[in-house]
């Protein structure tokens, strides 16, 4: 298994060379849903302080070991009865897709949680995340929740080697997230785009991604 420090100069590489196309900050948030907590503490070790998981116990049982070295973001689809398992352990959600997850964040929430809207953007079945003309009411319905700030929009494109497919799946949720921001709305701001990850994060960067989740690409 190649060493994370190895991995991590290839992916900043092409980082650097996408951003050619882009003058945004990127993030990475290193997915380390199917590797070790050894594992973990080199990506750690590497320098990289962004953390995805998602599920509950997985990002539990490596938050025990590695306390507030990280900064914790839930990537996976939350289901509500498990909301008040994770809410005060993360720093970013990037699944919030439906009312009754707001209402159950907002129940048990203790500070502020910084969310990315899911969207749906390429409307696969097998994908979670909302519609593209259910986005902005969807956003507006989150008004009158003080716990919850939406900090951006999130999608997955599909797992294609049809590069235009892709491309057109962020540019389309870059062009939602201009109509939230045009919206001016103090509890979302919408700044930020989780976009791309191992196979497709340099497409997404070129298309204005400001957060990728990279996995297998980082840590095997």
């Amino acid at each position: 298994m190649a060493s994370i420090e190895k991995n991590l100069e290839i992916i900043e590489k092409k980082i650097e060379q996408a951003k050619k196309h882009a003058d945004q900050n990127v993030q990475i948030i290193a997915v380390t849903k199917s590797v070790s907590v050894d594992r973990t503490k080199e990506v750690l070790k590497a320098g990289l302080i962004h953390i995805g998981e998602n599920r509950p116990e997985g990002l539990l049982a490596k938050k025990e070991e590695i306390k507030d070295q990280a900064v914790w973001h839930y990537i996976g689809t939350l289901q509500s009865r498990k909301v008040k398992q994770v809410i005060n352990e993360i720093d970013y959600l990037h699944s919030l897709d439906r009312l009754s997850l707001a209402e159950e964040i907002e129940k048990r929430a203790e500070k502020v949680v910084k969310c990315f809207v899911q969207v749906n953007v390429s409307g696969e079945e097998s994908k979670h995340g909302l519609r593209e003309e259910d986005v902005i009411p969807f956003i507006q319905s989150l008004q009158k929740f003080s716990k919850i700030q939406v900090v951006g929009l999130m999608t997955m494109a599909p797992y294609t080697d049809d590069e235009d497919v892709i491309r057109k799946v962020f540019q389309d949720l870059k062009r939602i997230q201009q109509e939230v921001v045009n919206l001016n709305l103090p509890y979302a701001p919408c700044k930020e785009l989780s976009m791309g990850m191992s196979n497709d994060y340099e497409i997404a960067i070129e298309e204005g991604a400001t957060f990728v989740r990279i996995g297998t690409a980082l840590v095997g």
